[in-house]
Order: structure tokens, then sequence, then C-alpha cells
């Protein structure tokens, strides 16, 4: 069946690759590639689909990053997952009790349950990949707990920048930071303050150092030590 695309972004790679990339043989990422979906070029400035919404679409990231987030009932938020190209928010029934933002523009394609479901019933390695991609995505969220509620807070900031760094390929060496100090708040739960003053002594002892939104790992070494950052669990 004919994909519905809306228009081609700039220099944005394909979903085939992304989830060729990702694991999946490339006949499935044909298939997915070719159900019927549109793509949405997402903006950070604004929620992208509210909590409490019903959720029967799945979503796949081209380009950018998302975020799923939790409210709280004083208006502030926690941001409790991250997909980086190639990576998706699955259908679930009912309504979803998060919300979805990009972190930075970011190129979705959404379809629909109706469409992909039956994909994944026909075809075993399909169910498969989603099944693992289902336990790498606990895994993160384990670590992300641990995080938050263990790291003191430089721990926290470190261990999220070299997460960024593999699930971006960026390499041991540089990363592009995709965050704003408040985002990377609403990550570690902490304040833009106090990120601000991680980001300062983490520079000052010369683990890092910024130009912009480039920073250079000047110890990559130390950074995973500092983060108490293992990469096995992005492995599963």
């Amino acid at each position: 069946m004919a994909s519905r695309r809306t228009r081609a972004l700039g220099q944005t790679a394909s979903l085939r690759e992304t989830l060729v990339s990702a694991g999946l043989d490339p006949r499935l990422a044909d298939l997915l590639d070719a159900m019927p979906h549109r793509l949405i070029e997402v903006e950070p400035r604004r929620p992208f689909r509210d909590p409490g919404a019903p959720r029967n679409e799945v979503m796949f990231v081209r380009s950018g990053i998302l975020a799923k987030f939790k409210p709280d009932a004083s208006g502030g938020r926690q941001i409790v997952a991250l997909r980086f190209p190639g990576e998706g928010i699955l259908p679930r029934n009912g309504p979803a009790h998060y919300g979805i933002q990009a972190v930075i523009r970011s190129e979705v394609m959404i379809g629909q349950a109706r469409d992909f479901d039956p994909l994944v019933q026909q075809h075993r390695e399909l169910q498969h990949f989603f099944w693992c991609t289902v336990q790498r995505n606990e895994e993160v969220g384990y670590e992300w707990l641990v995080n938050c509620g263990r790291r003191d807070s430089t721990a926290r900031v470190a261990h999220l920048l070299c997460e960024t760094a593999v699930r971006m390929h960026s390499g041991d060496d540089r990363l592009v930071n995709p965050f704003t100090q408040q985002q990377i708040a609403d990550i570690t739960g902490q304040t833009s303050v106090n990120v601000n003053r991680v980001l300062a002594d983490m520079e000052r002892h010369g683990l890092i150092r910024r130009k912009g939104r480039d920073i250079q790992f000047m110890d990559w070494a130390e950074m995973l030590r500092v983060g108490s950052f293992q990469p096995a669990y992005l492995e599963a």
C-alpha cells in the first residue's frame, strides 16, 4: 500500500534506514515504511500529545528527539523517557497517562494502530523486534529510576550526557547537547539552577568543555565513572 506523506524535510534519513540501523531486517523495515502514515514536523515549544488522550497510533522518530512526560499537581513535569531516531512509541489500549513533546524540532512518522497491529501479528520477526524494543525501554527506565533516586546531582547529569552520546552515536569525545538546562532538570529531577551549577563544576574539574551546545568530553573514562554509566543496558 502506498505511503501517504506530507513532504520531505531537509536531509532526514528514511524510516527504513533508521529501522535497519536499529536492527530490523530490511524486508520488514520496508513493510513498516510502506504502511499508510503521515510525516509531521513537531516543534519543541508545546506538547505534541496531551496526557490522558487516546493513543491508537504508532509513532516513529525519523529525526530529532521526542520526550514522554508526566505532569505533577503543581504544574511541573518529569520527563520519563526519550525516543531518538529509529525509536518509536507503540499503540496502547485506552488513554495514555503521559504526554509527548519534542526536545528539539523533530520529524515523526505517525500511523494508525489499525494498520500497524495486523503487520505485527502477521510477522513473528516483527513481534520479536518490538518485544526486544519493549525490554530495552524497560531497562532504560530502570536505569533512570536509579539515576533520580540514588545518584547525586553530578552523577545524574553525567549519566544523562553519557547515555545521550551513546544513543545519538556521537562517540566518546563530543556531543551536540540537544537539551536545555530546564530539560536536563526535568529528566534528572533537579532545578535548572542546580543543573547550571553542575555543568559549571564539571567544566571546572576538567570533565567537559562547552562551546555553545557543543560538549567535548575531556576524559570519557572519568565521565563513565562519575555517572556510574555502564552502556550494556542499551544493548538489551
